[in-house]
């Protein structure tokens, strides 16, 4: 059997499709106008990519609070964008 490899798979296509319609959901709640985007790729650099398409002037980003080794062995989303942001990174720690 033959997979076109330019579409996502089935089971890719369903997950993606709900979580476009969570995302939706979510920006109905928006204060202002905005607008939805999903890729795929390394976490930190494709926020810092489209930060720099966009021209932002500011990155809000969570953490997930490690610290220590497990800090250093899975690395930090946060940290990178921190480092190579084309503009300010406001990082939000959770309770």
């Amino acid at each position: 059997m033959e997979m076109a490899v330019d579409r996502p798979h089935v089971s890719e296509e369903l997950t993606y499709r709900h979580i476009e319609k969570q995302l939706q959901s979510y920006q109905t709640d928006l204060p202002c106008e905005s607008e939805l985007e999903i890729v795929t790729g390394d976490p930190a650099v494709e926020i810092v990519r489209l930060a720099h398409i966009h021209q932002a002037n500011l990155i809000v980003i969570g953490t997930r609070g490690l610290t220590g080794l497990k800090r250093i062995l899975e690395g930090s989303v946060s940290s990178q964008v921190v480092a190579d942001a084309p503009c300010s990174v406001l990082v939000v720690k959770p309770e």
